[in-house]
């Protein structure tokens, strides 16, 4: 007897198609205008074609696409798992506007780096090509919606925890010397008053007004003061938990519950260069820090919306951050420089894709003690100054700029103001190169 099928198998999909179907999506405004977007579906696709995809992974996409080197941490540096994020919603978009009626579909299944090729939804119901996955909405008090709530609880918890930790009143960090890390000793020049310094120094951490997302149970005072947003005009939160779980968005001001992901990861930086000198510092939020510790300590100010930064420092001059123009303006620029410097922004997306940061060192109240600014007009420019300062490269690259603009080209100037140019992509920055230093006399 012959075996009859019901639901005959389709039929494979050529290779041919599958780059067809590639070459279309790298060609859209999507991915067109973001090179590392583009270079991690290329590098993703290219192994799942050639029967690879089970060899990717976060490091090797880390290392190979985003040139992180072979000391990459995926569990430190999450920017892997956030250009997948971005890729599937880039490719989520594409399929409802530009590629709906393509042949196929390219997606990124969440939790892997190989993207799967599947034929699109016709209207005969043939050749199914499911939507990018989404995480299904249990039923309220089904086994599945108590598991959820669970994991959702121990999230919160976790999170609570760290926050509480990075954000007690007081608090000294330690870590175990990480010898891989030290800078070599004529590249801590900058660090050297902070090293050697008997008492700790101190990172005061911006704290950036934010409108909180309430969630669980919110004193009545606080669901008064409440603004509610409805979901449908968040659409950039429906992958997220919070857009599952809870019935309404109502956001809270507050100044203490935030600080920007630069910042966190900028601290993160400065933590494990201070850990890999044996060295250890104190951390506060910009609200609760004392002025007359920050006066008396070797004090680094982080963050661009840092309380602290006028009333510490000196009047700038030659750079200055404008928050309500949003602007560095360069009070005497040269012939290659620029009077103001904006930020920009992907015309098509409206995605930052150029910050600008500050690095100023000057002495502070106490004049054996030093003040460090780190701060960008956005978050990622403030990421990317921390990261500059903490790296051989980028001491390097300063230490060089500043002999140039000294006078006798042959002392380090101790004061001195620096602009950084930062790229960024997908809300990650890259790289800072220096744009132009200033030498202050004490």
């Amino acid at each position: 007897m012959m075996e009859t099928r019901l639901f005959p198998e389709p039929e494979p999909i050529s290779p041919h198609a599958k780059e067809a179907e590639l070459k279309r999506i790298l060609a859209s405004k999507y991915f067109a205008r973001a090179p590392k977007r583009r270079l991690f579906l290329e590098f993703t696709s290219d192994h799942a074609l050639r029967g690879e995809g089970d060899k990717l992974n976060e490091y090797l996409v880390g290392v190979e696409v985003y040139e992180r080197g072979t000391e990459f941490d995926p569990h430190q540096d999450p920017i892997v798992r956030v250009q997948a994020y971005e890729i599937r919603r880039a490719l989520k978009t594409y399929y409802e506007a530009e590629g709906k009626n393509n042949p196929l579909r390219v997606e990124l299944p969440l939790g892997q780096y190989a993207p799967l090729f599947t034929r699109a939804k016709t209207e005969t119901g043939t050749s199914l090509a499911p939507p990018i996955p989404e995480e299904p909405r249990a039923e309220a008090g089904s086994p599945a919606s108590a598991h959820w709530q669970i994991i959702l609880l121990v999230c919160l918890g976790l999170a609570c925890a760290a926050l509480g930790l990075l954000f007690a009143r007081e608090r000294t960090i330690s870590r175990r010397p990480i010898a891989a890390s030290t800078l070599p000793e004529p590249d801590q020049w900058l660090w050297k008053p902070f090293f050697s310094t008997a008492s700790q120094p101190l990172v005061v951490v911006s704290s950036s007004p934010t409108l909180r997302l309430v969630a669980g149970q919110e004193n009545a005072k606080i669901l008064a003061d409440a603004y509610e947003i409805p979901k449908s005009k968040l659409p950039q939160f429906r992958d997220t938990p919070h857009f599952r779980e809870l019935k309404s968005f109502s956001f809270v001001p507050s100044t203490a519950d935030y600080t920007g992901i630069g910042e966190a990861l900028g601290l993160a930086s400065l933590l494990k260069l201070f850990a890999s000198h044996g060295s250890m510092i104190r951390v506060k939020p910009s609200r609760l820090a004392d002025y007359r510790e920050i006066q008396s300590s070797n004090t680094i100010l982080l963050g661009g919306a840092n309380q602290w930064t006028n009333r510490v420092l000196h009047a700038s001059q030659h750079f200055s951050t404008s928050l309500a123009e949003g602007v560095i303006t360069n009070a005497n620029p040269r012939a290659d420089e620029q009077a103001v410097y904006a930020p920009k922004f992907d015309p098509a997306t409206g995605e930052l894709v150029r910050d600008y940061a500050l690095i100023v060192m000057l002495p502070n109240h106490a004049k054996e003690k030093r003040v460090l600014r780190l701060d960008g007009l956005y978050t990622q420019g403030t990421e990317a100054a921390a990261e500059y300062v903490s790296s051989v490269e980028g001491l390097g690259e300063l230490h060089k700029a500043l002999l140039s603009a000294s006078r006798d080209r042959k002392s380090l100037p101790l004061s001195f103001e620096a602009l950084l140019s930062v790229p960024v992509e997908n809300h990650v920055p890259g790289g800072a190169s220096l744009v132009a230093v200033r030498v202050i006399a004490e």
